[in-house]
């Protein structure tokens, strides 16, 4: 299925003129599931891409996260499914776990009345078992990572001799990844006959060559953004001393009208610690790292998306893949020091037309971050100040207003309470007044209402110095990583925190440190604060990993590939060839 042809190319109209669901070709089925979503107007991929691929056509779409582009593929694969053929028609490639649940999630959700569609996810760090069960009794699309959709390839477990449709989603970053050989397997045992789909943010050479090679005359297509933001997200900053972060953060919460939140920081140890500290001022928190079990974070999620979770606090690689309707506000607790991190944190809302909120906490030292990313962005975050203490008095009375309100309009509720406080009224002689104050003090509890003004700062007489610690806490101090502040040391060997382990991939293999991280930490659920030093030789490569990785997870970091090869993770015992730095 190799073409020589350039691919004929397609601009995207930025507003495609009121188009409709309707227009594109689609089918009852899912337009009535495109309905239900509340789903109207296509968005710019979707009104090009989905008559092309309806009509057969290969596709490269050229389009940023966010644009959605999950629909754009998944729609029309949908239409054309052949329910009553039991082995595979489609398989969508992503790069991380995150996003095969988040892609697996839409089709669910397009698919609700294409009755008999059965879709499964397939990822590292799931059990076997669960794939292998859906597999015999039959799937119609597998949403996978390469290196566990590899794995079934190699055991015999998966069959795509009966495949119609390949979608590669985020193809840049999964040859960022590592993955390039993996998916170049699985493209070349594939039929020919496939209608297939690349969709990437970037087009390097390598996704060029990819196309030209296994894509069939594609249809090139590109979005236009203006931004690498989006143009409804409200982006604000607020410049805030290491002790102040949480004190601010609670006082944001205070006066900020937000439905879901997610609070970003940099290390596994802060999000178990600001999560905490919000427990312990009465929020509903909870926080997700790389140390939370995928069942766990599965659970986490769900809690989040149906209410009874309110504020997620989490690392960038945990987070990846997030699409929760419920979240209005995101906060950069750390703000993240490459540009990159920063639009995919704050692209967690203001997702497909809605409107979000993205605050980000800066120190002093931090203000260069804060430009870098209106360069890269261009678009302009506003400063704010701290929430005063009369503006979270105000809110918090109004709360207080609302509740009574509320109160009031439980009609048959009142009545009881009534002839209770007309009794105690005649009895006591006191004012209703008061009762209706000395029933507030009992429902608010020892907590008070409203904080107490804020004092005056104390006049400095001349020549007088002050007294005062200014040194950041070590919650604080764990978490710096910009030029003026010293990043966090994590502990060498022989301090017990890391330990050296080998790979069985090297120079001659041609992979790059960021392969190995890519892959390790994908299927691992590790984190960049997980990595120490990575020494590549010829024949093999040594990393240094926390010494104290659960088995389970050793066990599925040794069957990981990078470049089409299983690295046999093993504990490096200093073997020849080895020279310890």
């Amino acid at each position: 299925m190799t073409s020589t042809d350039a691919p004929i190319e397609a601009e995207a109209p930025e507003e495609p003129a009121a188009m409709t669901f309707a227009d594109l070709g689609l089918g009852e089925a899912v337009l009535k599931a495109l309905h239900d979503v509340g789903y109207e107007t296509p968005s710019a991929i979707q009104a090009a891409t989905i008559p092309t691929l309806l009509a057969g056509r290969d596709v490269v779409g050229l389009a940023q996260t966010g644009t959605g582009k999950t629909a754009a593929f998944a729609l029309p694969i949908l239409d054309r499914l052949d329910v009553s053929q039991k082995s595979p028609q489609a398989l969508v490639l992503a790069p991380t776990r995150e996003l095969a649940l988040q892609v697996c999630e839409a089709f669910e959700k397009y698919g609700s009345h294409v009755r008999g569609v059965h879709i499964l996810p397939v990822y590292g760090g799931q059990g076997y078992g669960v794939q292998l069960s859906a597999l015999r009794r039959g799937v119609h699309i597998v949403v996978g990572t390469p290196g566990r959709i590899m794995d079934h390839l190699d055991k015999g477990t998966l069959d795509l001799s009966e495949l119609r449709y390949l979608v590669l989603d985020e193809a840049d970053e999964m040859l960022k990844m590592g993955f390039a050989e993996d998916v170049e397997t699985i493209l070349a045992d594939t039929p020919d006959t496939k209608q297939v789909a690349l969709f990437s943010a970037t087009m390097p050479a390598a996704i060029r060559r990819m196309s030209q090679q296994y894509l069939h005359d594609p249809e090139e297509i590109t979005v236009k953004t203006k931004t690498t933001t989006s143009a409804t997200i409200t982006q604000r900053y607020l410049i805030v001393s290491f002790p102040q972060k949480i004190d601010a953060l609670t006082r944001i919460l205070e006066v900020e009208n937000f439905e879901g939140m997610i609070v970003f920081a940099r290390t596994k140890s802060a999000t178990e610690e600001v999560a905490e500290k919000l427990r312990a001022r009465g929020y509903s928190a909870a926080a997700i790292n790389g140390d939370i079990a995928q069942v766990q974070r599965e659970r986490t999620v769900n809690q989040l998306k149906s209410g009874k979770l309110d504020i997620l606090v989490a690392t960038d690689v945990a987070a990846r893949g997030l699409d929760v309707e419920r979240i209005s506000h995101v906060v950069n607790f750390d703000i993240p020091t490459d540009t990159e991190s920063y639009v995919h944190r704050i692209g967690r809302t203001g997702r497909a037309g809605r409107t979000g909120d993205a605050i980000s906490f800066v120190t002093p030292r931090e203000r260069g971050l804060v430009r870098a990313i209106e360069r890269a962005t261009r678009q302009e975050l506003t400063e704010m100040q701290l929430p005063s203490v009369d503006e979270v008095n105000i809110t918090r009375l109004s709360r207080f207003d609302d509740r009574i309100t509320a109160a009031l309009e439980s009609s048959d509720r009142i009545e009881r309470f009534r002839d209770i406080v007309a009794h105690y009224v005649r009895h006591h002689d006191v004012p209703e007044v008061d009762v209706a104050a000395a029933l507030a003090v009992v429902a608010q509890g020892d907590s008070p209402l409203l904080l107490d003004p804020e004092p005056e700062p104390p006049r400095r007489e001349r020549g007088e110095r002050f007294e005062r610690d200014d040194r950041p806490s070590r919650f604080d101090r764990d978490r710096r990583d910009d030029r003026g502040d010293r990043p966090e040391r994590r502990a060498r060997p022989s301090g017990g925190r890391f330990a050296t382990y080998r790979i069985a991939v090297g120079k001659r293999h041609r992979v790059e440190p960021r392969q190995i991280v890519g892959a390790l930490a994908n299927e691992g659920g590790l984190s960049r604060g997980d990595f120490g030093a990575i020494q590549i030789r010829p024949d093999f490569s040594l990393v240094e990993l926390p010494a104290d990785l659960p088995q389970d997870t050793l066990g599925r970091l040794a069957d990981t590939r990078i470049s089409g090869r299983l690295i046999e993770l093993r504990l490096d015992t200093g073997g020849p060839g080895r020279r310890t730095r």
